[in-house]
């Protein structure tokens, strides 16, 4: 698929796919009590000029864990949308080994999945992120990215 490509970070995955999911599970969710429903349209708006949605494991595996802080059936309802996202053409999975990520220096202060996206936004794809520290680190790095919260603000 040609066109832009944004890597996103854990949280921000998140909040797509419950608002993807339903829009009062924003409100709802326990770990996106930091969001509100217009946080969700503002990322839906920036997403929306991507082709592809750039994900890891490592981000999945923790999107996957924050799903969790829903009871069902919101739960089950929120998980079939992370499936269904996943499968579909806009979501691009990228795979970089633990190994590499590792050799970061921001490690001790990233962490692994942070580390992995630090990696994924070092060959051109931008990265939209909450994580101040990982913004901090790409832009660092001379990577492309946007912290959330600067649009957040702007709003």
């Amino acid at each position: 698929m040609n066109g832009l490509a944004v890597a996103v970070d854990s949280n921000l995955l998140l909040l797509l796919v419950v608002g993807m999911t339903s829009r009062d599970y924003v409100e709802k969710h326990k770990r996106l009590k930091e969001f509100t429903i217009e946080d969700f349209d503002l990322l839906q708006e920036q997403l929306s000029v991507a082709t592809e949605i750039v994900v890891t494991p490592n981000t999945l595996t923790e999107t996957s864990n924050l799903i969790d802080h829903i009871a069902d059936p919101a739960r089950a309802k929120i998980y079939e949308t992370l499936r269904t996202l996943v499968q579909s053409p806009g979501a691009a999975e990228r795979y970089i080994s633990s190994a590499a990520a590792v050799e970061y220096p921001e490690l001790p202060r990233l962490g692994l999945t942070d580390c992995v996206l630090l990696d994924a936004c070092s060959t051109g794809t931008p990265l939209l992120t909450v994580d101040l520290r990982l913004y901090l680190a790409a832009i660092g790095r001379g990577d492309k990215a946007l912290n959330f919260n600067h649009l957040r603000d702007a709003r």
